[in-house]
Formats: C-alpha cells, structure tokens, sequence
C-alpha cells in the first residue's frame, strides 16, 4: 500500500465513523475539508471503498432517502450506494488512531492526522504533536545551515524563498509549541488563544488546509449514482 493511499483509507473510516455517506458526500468532505485530498478523484475514490469493503470494513447499502428513490426511475439510473463503516471497520480505525510512528507526523499524513484529533486520546495526541515538532526542528535546522553555506552564492529572490520557506517552518514550530502546552495543561482547545491560532493553521498554512471548526462546506458539481 503506497503512503498517499494509506491516507486515503484512514480519511475515509475517520469520516465514516461521524455518518454513513455515499461516493459524492465523501469526495465533497474529502475535498473541502482535508485539504491534502483536493487533487484526488473518483478514479482514485472508488477503488480505496472497494478494498475497504472487501477488507470487511465498510459494508454497502442502497441509498434511502426520498431523494435517492426517486432519482433513480426518473433518471434511468442506479440509487447512489451508501457506504456504512462495520465495526471491524470501527476497530480498524480506532487501531489506526492509535499509531504515532513517524507516518504520523510527516507532511501529508500529519494533516489527515490532526483532522481527527477529536477522536483521539490525549496521550496520542501528544506523542503525534511532539515527533511533528522534533521532525520540524530538524529540518529546520538543516535549512538554517544550508542558507548559511550557500547565502554569498544566491541571488536576492532565491534568498528571499529560502528565507520565507524558513518562516512558514518556524510558526508550524510556534503554534505546535502553543498545542504541546495546552494539551500538557490539560485545556480544551476551543476556545482558548492557541484555539485560534490552530484554527488558522488549519484553514490556511502549517497544516495543510484542515477543517475549520464549524466551517461551511464548499460546493461541488459532480455527481456519481455509480457510488
């Protein structure tokens, strides 16, 4: 199973355990909410739901809403199928939650990761959140004695994205620091300043583009009765 795929599969138990969704709802949540997911497709979608159904983790069911039972007759087309996760789906993904080697922390898987922190117990949280900064610490730290063997050789805006690419490292490094300390301190995150600032990490920098607490989901135009 290649990396991308591995987080394909945890996105989809981890939102599949909130509610039963069909092939659309799941791309649109993947898309507007995970923000490492807005490249991919149904041609990459639908075969990630067929291993997990095959796996025993997902179970497909007709789509029962009004809308669903008559689209189908006044369309010519199927019902969109419903995908519902088993509870050796359940148990699957809580395994999954469990996890904090270093897939957990790297660039992509991070993201996927920190979605659901919701759903994941403190200690996890912590030991995801501390091997996120060391890895960061050590990369940034590679940068700064890159720049400065290289600085007299670089022209300014070289130099300049060198320096921004730094600056994005270092305020990941900051707001980790501020989530660390509240999770030591035993605080909710809602509400409180890191709060915020995580809310801000996660619509439009560090992280990725996660979700925003409460945010509203944006519009999609596809539709897949086939899913």
């Amino acid at each position: 199973m290649s990396r991308r795929s591995g987080i394909l599969e945890f996105a989809v138990l981890g939102l599949l355990r909130e509610s039963p969704m069909h092939g659309y709802e799941l791309r649109k949540r993947l898309n507007t909410s995970l923000g490492v997911f807005r490249a991919f497709s149904y041609g990459t979608l639908y075969p990630c739901l067929k291993t997990l159904v095959a796996n025993g983790w997902l179970i497909e069911e007709p789509g029962n809403t009004h809308e669903d039972a008559l689209a189908a007759p006044l369309a010519g087309r199927r019902a969109k199928i419903v995908y519902r996760l088993t509870a050796e789906g359940k148990e699957h993904f809580e395994e999954l939650l469990s996890q904090t080697g270093p897939d957990a922390y790297e660039d992509e898987h991070f993201a996927a990761r920190f979605a659901f922190f919701g759903q994941t117990s403190r200690d996890v949280r912590m030991r995801v959140l501390e091997g996120r900064r060391s890895r960061l610490e050590e990369r940034l730290e590679k940068m700064r004695a890159s720049l400065g063997r290289t600085r007299e050789r670089l022209d300014d805006y070289t130099l300049e994205l060198q320096r921004h690419g730094m600056e994005s490292v270092e305020r990941e490094v900051r707001w980790l620091n501020e989530l660390i300390e509240s999770e030591r301190a035993g605080r909710d995150l809602k509400g409180s300043a890191s709060g915020e600032t995580a809310q801000r990490n996660t619509t439009s920098g560090a992280t990725g583009g996660l979700p925003r607490p409460g945010g509203t989901p944006g519009t999609d135009t596809p539709d897949d009765t086939a899913m």
